[in-house]
């Protein structure tokens, strides 16, 4: 039970997300694809969330955090249909 619930909480170091990050930034920079830049630019955000979540919350202002999920598209509503 015990190895088990290590597998479940594995922890991950900031230093290994920021070399991840720091990797994934030079492959944005390299990719043509607005797509998979696009897809690339989401991971990256996952990955850098996975430790500096709470950081990340604290710096942010509610208008920050706005602007970030209209840009994520969690936060649009589908009115199409509503006409």
């Amino acid at each position: 039970m015990s190895e088990e619930n290590e597998e479940q909480f594995e922890e991950i170091t900031s230093e290994e997300v920021d070399r991840v990050v720091a990797q994934l930034e030079t492959l944005i920079e390299s990719t043509t694809s607005e797509n998979i830049r696009s897809y690339l630019e989401e991971a990256m955000n996952e990955v850098y969330y996975l430790v500096y979540e709470e950081e990340a919350e604290e710096e942010m202002s509610d208008e920050e955090w706005d602007s970030e999920i209209e840009a994520s598209g969690e936060g649009e509503e589908d009115v199409s249909e509503a006409a």
